[in-house]
């Protein structure tokens, strides 16, 4: 029984996984990814909405074979989801910045749960070096930015200081850009229906 384990005379029943008091397992070490791997997650990367047969032409597989890799990549967790890429200044959101807080030591938990409520947070990194926290924002203009960082943040008591960066411009490195370049992966086909 590979799911169960068998009990014998006397013994008590085995926990169910995830149960209290049940073992728990180490993490799977990851699978490596192949060249092939790699490609197919820069392609869903540029256009998450490619069909299996457009993956499967460009990486030149079977469609069975990039189905198996697809599924296989999103079971190990290497493929978190799928989402779309907004250009956040025609999205109505023209104003972003990096923030770089300095919070209470052991507070990280804490301050991420009131950063994941902030309107606009769209990235919160725990990192080394002069500061704990890098916080990624998009707001409509400067005035809602400056009120988010001089009245949301620093009204909470974990958060130290913080020092805003402006972005003036920004390069999707993922997008594939107008046409083929060298190493690029060019326009990916018209979705099909299969």
């Amino acid at each position: 029984m590979p799911d169960e384990q068998m009990a014998g005379p006397g013994s008590a029943p085995a926990a169910p996984a995830g149960a209290p008091g049940a073992p728990v397992a180490p993490p799977a070490a990851p699978r490596p990814l192949d060249p092939i791997d790699r490609s197919i997650m820069r392609l869903l990367q540029a256009d998450g909405r490619a069909s299996i047969r457009s993956v499967a032409e460009q990486v030149h597989v079977s469609r069975a074979n990039a189905y198996a890799r697809i599924n296989r990549l999103i079971d190990d967790g290497v493929i978190r989801g799928f989402t779309a890429r907004v250009n956040h200044e025609r999205a109505g959101q023209g104003a972003s910045a990096y923030i770089t807080l300095k919070i209470v030591q052991n507070s990280w938990r804490t301050v991420r749960e009131q950063l994941r409520e902030l309107p606009g947070a769209a990235h919160i990194a725990l990192v080394s070096g002069d500061f704990d926290v890098l916080l990624l924002v998009h707001t409509p203009d400067n005035r809602t930015l400056r009120e988010l960082v001089l009245t949301r943040l620093q009204a909470i008591p974990e958060v130290l200081s913080t020092r805003t960066l402006l972005v003036f411009e920004e390069t999707d490195l993922l997008d594939p850009g107008p046409g083929p370049g060298p190493g690029a992966l060019g326009t990916l086909p018209e979705i099909t229906e299969e």
